[in-house]
């Protein structure tokens, strides 16, 4: 285990922390005229070799300026503070299928889309189908409008593109794992070692047959002086139905209840309200994010309506052993598509 130490991964820490970007813009991108007509000629030209998603890359989708702005954007993710907020897509104009075409010719410039599922979707609608994923262990989070806890996402990049917003309530919240990291080393460093030390994490029905229903994994690692972090205390938690899993210690629930603490504060909280048209991307090594409850309209064509992606990038081609192996399992549920086991109870 390497040892726990100090992270220093953006000039200024405080340029991580809640209150400091909540006074900042510098985290969004607002499209503009220039872009919206690219995007808007990209979409044609797609549509006129009559491409569908997953079935082009970027070669397809040519924004010649866009193009540097996103290179710009995946430095920023990958090695500035791993958050970026396009808006302006201008999805209430487009039909469904138009705006997918958007979405994924955007981030073949980011990166390559992974499953993020046993299904092997590689773009997932996050809308409410249930409410009790305490009970049902195959329901996922982002298919209740519950409050969610602090999380990452499989893969390196999530993108969630907001088609529709909720009645009330839904508001994204993200935090910096590394200035978490922090904050517990100078605080409690007794509790940090804890987050260097395996965790068993529930696969909630979406392992292969004669594979265990859970994955071992650290939340903090540093390797080759780069730093990863994966936290999900909420699966970690339900893995403990298992019996052949061991029980959590003391230290370990008081180091994962620390880190979520941390991550709701308002010192290291950053929330922001979606609208239509808005791309959240955030990298899921440097950062966890969460959602809060939400209201949903009546009427199903309202509804709240999210469309993620996960992405595979180049700069982590190279990546702990743990992570490895979690990536070969989700590359596996592209190559190895199931039937899905998330169903929801109503």
């Amino acid at each position: 285990m390497t040892k726990p130490l100090l992270v220093r991964k953006y000039e200024s820490e405080a340029a991580w922390k809640g209150p400091s970007l909540s006074k900042s813009n510098d985290w969004t991108y607002n499209l503009n005229a220039a872009d919206i007509r690219e995007i808007n000629e990209a979409l044609s030209h797609v549509k006129s070799k009559n491409l569908k998603v997953p079935n082009f890359s970027k070669r397809h989708f040519p924004i010649p300026h866009l193009a540097k702005i996103l290179t710009q954007i995946l430095e920023e993710l990958e090695n500035g503070r791993g958050l970026k907020l396009i808006r302006g897509i201008p999805v209430e104009n487009l039909e469904a299928d138009d705006a997918l075409i958007i979405y994924w010719g955007l981030c073949c410039y980011l990166g390559k889309a992974v499953a993020q599922n046993m299904m092997g979707e590689l773009l997932g609608h996050v809308k409410a189908v249930g409410n009790n994923w305490n009970k049902n262990f195959n329901l996922r989070g982002y298919q209740t409008p519950v409050h969610l806890p602090y999380h990452c996402d499989k893969s390196d990049i999530v993108g969630l593109l907001c088609l529709k917003t909720a009645k009330k309530g839904g508001i994204s919240s993200i935090a910096s794992s590394i200035s978490i990291h922090n904050e517990i080393l100078r605080t409690r460093p007794d509790l940090l070692d804890e987050l260097y030390k395996p965790f068993y994490i529930d696969h909630r029905g979406e392992e292969f047959e004669g594979d265990n229903p859970f994955y071992i994994s650290q939340v903090f690692s540093i390797y080759k002086g780069r730093f990863f972090a994966r936290f999900g205390q909420k699966y970690v938690e339900s893995a403990q139905r298992f019996s052949e899993v061991p029980r959590l210690t003391e230290k370990q629930m008081e180091a994962m209840n620390l880190f979520s603490d941390l991550a709701l504060s308002k010192e290291f909280r950053l929330d922001m309200e979606f609208k239509p048209g808005d791309l959240q991307l955030l990298n899921n090594h440097l950062m966890v994010h969460s959602r809060t409850e939400y209201e949903d309209h009546e009427n199903e064509e309202e509804r709240r309506h999210l469309i993620r992606i996960l992405l595979f990038t180049k700069s982590y081609n190279d990546v702990p052993e743990h992570i490895e192996k979690l990536n070969t399992f989700i590359k596996r549920w592209g190559e190895e598509p199931r039937e899905t086991s998330l169903s929801a109870d109503f």
